[in-house]
This record gives structure tokens, C-alpha cells and sequence, in this order.
């Protein structure tokens, strides 16, 4: 187990970000935060893109070894650190299933999530006015075919995504999938296994994913009082 302490450059707002935060605090990685607001662009200040010429987060920074992408920053966390198994399974048939969904995850899930987020909470913040309903509509029926896929590819009849256990999957899905509640829309609402798969990650992360989805709750209020 490494005992230096993990170096993490985030925005909450970011479900990347976010899945890193929990995993270090929820495994009681030592670590220090370094806020990157991505609304003021800070990511494209000079010193930001020293450490990180492509201008995303997040990044860690970790004995002189900087390291970007999350997928890459969970995968490195759970190996170096001394954290259960079920995050990273070493045994390379139940490891792979993980591999399987992270490589999926980022033109897909997230993809899909983010999407429509951003049409229908940040841009209309940015510009002034609503999304194009047409493109709106579309946007989520793509996401919509995203969390069919998820379901019967990889949830089926288990537990979690890859298995009984939780994995790093999952708490990248996760994330990504309470981001459109940042609008008020629950993307899950027609999706009862998934439902119930969402209640056994929470339950499996506790305060740590609670605290971290603070500033969706807040947002989501924030959006249904202009209604």
C-alpha cells in the first residue's frame, strides 16, 4: 500500500470527478483536492494545462506520476492501494468483464447521460433559451436505447453490472446516470432492474455517494423552482 498521499485536480459538477472522489474517499485513500472550476475555465489556464495539455479533468498527481482519464485513475488507485477486491478483480475472467463495460462506458453511457445534461441544464443557462424539443427528443431517446443495452448486456439477472459485487463499473455508470437529474429527469423511471441496481450502489456507497451528488440535489431543486 503507497501511503503518499493522492493529489486530485476536480469540479464536482463532473461525473468523472466524482467517481474519483468517491472511490478515494469510500477506500480512505489519503488524498488532497484541488478544485478546477470548469465554469470559469480554469482547466485552460496555463498552469492546468502544464500538468495536462488536453484541458480535462480529472487528474491525479501521485509521488511525481501525473495520470489522467478516470477509467485509467480507478484502475491505478485500486491496484496500488490496498482496497477490496470486488473494485478490480485481479482474477483475469471477472477483471475483464469490468474492462469490457469501462471500454463501452465512454461512448455510451456517458456519451448518451451527458448529452442530454447538457441540452437541457447547461446550455439553456448559457444561451438564455430552452433546447430544440426536436433534438432534445431525440437525445434521450438515444439515451434511452443506451439504458436498454445496459440492462440486458450487462446488469441481466446479477446484482451489479459485472457481478455480485461491486466494481468500478458500476461507479462510473452510476454517475453518469444521476446526471440528468441535475434537470429534474430521472432517466431510470421506465427501468425498474435498473432501479433496483441504483439502490444497491447507493446503498453500497453510502454517505460518500450522497455527499458527492450534493450539488445535482441542489441543482435539480434549483431547475424545478423555475417551472
Amino acid at each position: 500500500m503507497s501511503s503518499a498521499p493522492v493529489k486530485v485536480y476536480l469540479d464536482i459538477l463532473s461525473q468523472p470527478c466524482r467517481a474519483v472522489l468517491i472511490f478515494l474517499r469510500l477506500n480512505r485513500i489519503p488524498h488532497t483536492v484541488q478544485t478546477v472550476a470548469l465554469r470559469r475555465g480554469e482547466q485552460k489556464s496555463a498552469e492546468f494545462t502544464r500538468l495536462n495539455p488536453m484541458q480535462k479533468i480529472p487528474v491525479i498527481e501521485h509521488k511525481g506520476f501525473v495520470l489522467t482519464e478516470s477509467d485509467a485513475i480507478l484502475k491505478y488507485l485500486a491496484t496500488v492501494y490496498n482496497v477490496p477486491e470486488h473494485w478490480y478483480p485481479r482474477e483475469p475472467l471477472r477483471r475483464a468483464r469490468v474492462d469490457e463495460y469501462t471500454a463501452w462506458h465512454h461512448t455510451n453511457t456517458r456519451l448518451h447521460a451527458a448529452r442530454v445534461f447538457i441540452m437541457e441544464v447547461l446550455m439553456p443557462s448559457m444561451l438564455g433559451r430552452p433546447a430544440d424539443p426536436a433534438k432534445l427528443q431525440k437525445a434521450v431517446e438515444e439515451l434511452e436505447q443506451t439504458m436498454q443495452k445496459l440492462e440486458e448486456m450487462f446488469l441481466k439477472r446479477q446484482a451489479f453490472l459485472c457481478g455480485d459485487d461491486i466494481s468500478i463499473a458500476d461507479l462510473l455508470a452510476i454517475c453518469e446516470i444521476m446526471q440528468p437529474l441535475g434537470g429534474g429527469r430521472d432517466i431510470l423511471k421506465n427501468h425498474p432492474n435498473l432501479q433496483s441496481w441504483r439502490s444497491r450502489v447507493q446503498a453500497a456507497l453510502g454517505e460518500s455517494f450522497i455527499e458527492a451528488h450534493g450539488i445535482l440535489y441542489r441543482l435539480r431543486d434549483k431547475t424545478a423552482s423555475r417551472l
